[in-house]
């Protein structure tokens, strides 16, 4: 199965900078994987960040 990412469709297989590939964020919602690329995880992180359990701060 081919990882794309969940905003704008972007597959992992289309980049190829191997240092982008690394900035790649997934999160794990009720079992199901979900992909954010390098430019929407950029775009989103506060939005990723707002998501964090109490506890990790």
């Amino acid at each position: 199965m081919t990882e794309a990412c969940a905003r704008c469709g972007r597959t992992r297989e289309s980049v190829t900078d191997p240092a982008q590939l690394l900035t790649w964020v997934r999160e794990r919602e009720n079992g199901t994987d979900r992909w954010l690329c390098h430019e929407c995880a950029r775009a989103h992180v506060r939005d990723i960040e707002g998501k964090l359990p109490a506890e990790y701060w």
